[in-house]
């Protein structure tokens, strides 16, 4: 993978800072467990994750490894889109919802009156990414005026003319995520500032597979998915520039990348944390050695200090959202300044 060097150089003073930590046990203890750590036989069962496409590759490496080290934990990892899986999440069916965007009012008042207490936990960052045919060489950079006249509810763009006369009058095919995606939400917000709202003569699917296939098997595709699939598939995509900001692990740290920076997110039920092994796959999931595996899969992992405050929150067991509220164009910094209270 392309940034896989940027990724261990980020994540290197976590992972030697680490380096003396305890020994490991042969019994299952309080602590995270580790990549390389010898099985902890006395935990079992199984964790139930459903949700996010774009959290998926997270929660999927990190069941990988802490499944090494937990042979007797089963952890399985599905992906319904976002709004699927708190749909699943809220009636008590999974664990585990995976979220690319905040939980909303609707959905936090549907786990209440199912009696549900959770515990929100930003995870990660990532650059959703404007992705357009690699032979496109019109429509390398775009203005957020610009995404907003294409994909606005009742457009009048058709073709790409439309939206600069000096492009070619060639027809575009636009794919989307599926309306039950995170990834959908979270883009009409900050583009069309209009939540869920979007022109319908569209390619809908919630399998960024089928986004992928579409816009790379046509010069006048143009579509949107998470910056990971965009990194696993660069050569069959070209990412657009965003007011000449190309999408890029450094643009998202330093918040040049802007209005489609956003964190991700887990939502585990308070229940669920009550049992031991749902408590060390989370506590897994936030160990500062387990950075690089959220940064191999092509996202950017949060700061210490911003880990340490939510980890802080998991042990207090602190519930209910405090992001809820937030607008597209989030920094990394305001992930502190929100679980640290401030």
């Amino acid at each position: 993978m392309k940034s896989r060097f940027f990724w261990s150089a980020f994540a290197l003073g976590a992972t030697l800072l680490l380096a003396g930590c305890n020994p490991p046990a042969p019994e299952a203890s309080n602590d995270p467990a580790k990549p390389g750590d010898p099985p902890k036989a006395s935990l079992s069962g199984k964790i139930v994750i459903d949700g996010s496409s774009t959290v998926f590759p997270i929660s999927q490496a990190m069941g990988e490894e802490f499944g090494k080290a937990n042979p007797g934990v089963e952890v399985t990892v599905s992906q319904s889109g976002t709004g699927g899986g708190f749909k699943k999440f809220v009636a008590g069916e999974i664990d585990i919802a995976d979220a690319s965007r905040p939980i909303d009012k609707e959905e936090a008042d549907k786990a209440k009156a199912a009696g549900i207490e959770f515990i929100e936990i930003p995870v990660a960052f990532d650059g959703l990414t404007v992705a357009i045919h690699p032979e496109n060489t019109w429509a390398e950079t775009m203005t957020v005026d610009q995404l907003k006249k294409i994909w606005e509810p009742g457009s009048k763009v058709m073709n790409w003319s439309d939206v600069d006369a000096s492009w070619p009058k060639e027809k575009i095919q636009f794919f989307s995520p599926g309306q039950d995606s995170g990834t959908f939400e979270y883009f009409t917000e900050a583009i069309v500032k209009q939540k869920k709202k979007s022109r319908t003569d569209v390619q809908f699917s919630e399998d960024d597979n089928v986004l992928l296939n579409g816009v790379s098997g046509s010069k006048n595709g143009l579509g949107y998915f998470g910056y990971s699939y965009f990194v696993e598939n660069e050569g069959k995509v070209k990412a657009v520039k965003i007011g000449g900001v190309a999408p890029s692990p450094e643009a998202v740290v330093d918040g040049t990348y802007t209005p489609l920076s956003r964190p991700l997110f887990i939502y585990v039920s308070k229940k669920a944390l009550d049992r031991p092994e749902v408590k060390a796959y989370v506590e897994f999931y936030l160990a500062a050695a387990n950075k690089a595996l959220i940064e191999e899969v092509g996202y950017v992992g949060l700061p210490e200090d911003a880990y340490e405050a939510i980890r802080k929150h998991v042990s207090e067991g602190k519930t209910g959202s405090v992001f809820m509220d937030a607008k597209p164009g989030m920094k990394i910094g305001e992930i502190l300044a929100r679980e640290s209270g401030q």
